[in-house]
């Protein structure tokens, strides 16, 4: 397989939790051909989406990751697959690319995950097609709609749509002085959608859960990710610890309700996020937590998810 990655710099990650570099990692043993691509080095021309590449041979080396071979430009349906794995913000040029990929796609190259579908399928949004699996949730400009419920839930979570990481999220209790410049700062003077949802407790103590989705089915082992004691995010860039954990029945359940859909639409590499009982976010654009699993448990995940591709291919 020709296999090309677009990926943000591949000298900035941190090798040790970083889920494009483990995919690399499984390709190469499986003597694929891989192709690396920044965003910005993907274009149209003449009908053509065309790829600036350079061919890259990974190690599993904190000192040295990876060494790059002679860069090429060529048209993308030259290869047999691409793996859009550039981080958020999702933001317009997140979207142009996206257009150029699904281009590419109507040529006949498969593209992980469909283009089209990582724009319908915003990473919080998203959750509200599954109302059954979410904790209460609204989705709003309006500082007064937040601040009403917030007075019935109490406690919220206010997050922005197009972010990472647990970036700009602010946790609400009522009565906080504070909320109406939080709420001013978070949806922009009332000018821009916001998410507000229940906050859940249980993320004290059974963290923030990451399940890896392969083509709809779950691996049947949880990244818990606890917040550290100072903050109320379980982001791993915040300092959460980790451990892994294997699927309860409500767990499996959330994969069943979500599943089917998630295939359905192209999106065979899907990170769900489960607070207690309820799912949080569908991660369709770079999810992360697969180096972690695979030292928690015996599993290739990776290996998992390329059986799928290959056939798909064949």
């Amino acid at each position: 397989m020709k296999l090309g990655i677009i990926m943000d710099p591949i000298e900035d990650i941190e090798i040790e939790q970083d889920t494009t570099f483990a995919l690399m990692l499984e390709a190469q043993s499986r003597d694929h051909e891989i192709f690396y691509m920044e965003p910005d080095a993907i274009w149209l021309q003449d009908g053509l989406i065309w790829g600036r590449m350079s061919p890259i041979e990974v190690m599993d080396d904190e000192d040295e990751w990876f060494t790059l071979g002679d860069e090429l430009s060529q048209p993308l349906v030259e290869l047999d697959a691409v793996m859009m794995r550039k981080d958020p913000p999702f933001d317009m040029d997140y979207i142009y690319i996206t257009y150029l990929l699904e281009q590419a796609e109507s040529q006949g190259l498969v593209v992980v995950n469909k283009p089209q579908s990582l724009r319908d399928a915003n990473e919080k949004f998203y959750t509200a097609w599954f109302p059954q699996c979410c904790p209460k949730t609204l989705v709003t400009s309006d500082m007064d709609l937040i601040s009403d419920f917030l007075d019935d839930e109490e406690q919220i979570i206010v997050k922005p749509l197009d972010n990472k990481g647990g970036g700009s999220i602010f946790m609400l209790e009522a009565g906080d002085i504070n909320t109406n410049v939080i709420l001013e700062t978070v949806t922009d003077e009332g000018s821009k959608l916001v998410m507000a949802q229940h906050y859940i407790q249980a993320i004290e103590e059974t963290g923030d859960k990451r399940i890896l989705m392969i083509y709809g089915k779950p691996i049947p082992y949880a990244l818990a990710r606890i917040p550290a004691e100072d903050d109320f995010r379980g982001n791993i860039s915040r300092d959460a610890t980790t451990q892994g954990c294997e699927l309860t029945d409500r767990d499996r359940w959330l994969c069943e309700q979500v599943g089917p859909t998630l295939v359905k639409k192209g999106l065979n590499f899907v990170g769900l996020d489960v607070i207690g009982d309820f799912l949080t976010e569908i991660n369709v654009t770079s999810p992360t937590g697969v180096r972690e699993l695979e030292n928690c448990f015996d599993v290739n995940i990776c290996g998992e998810f390329f059986d799928k591709l290959e056939a798909e291919l064949e």
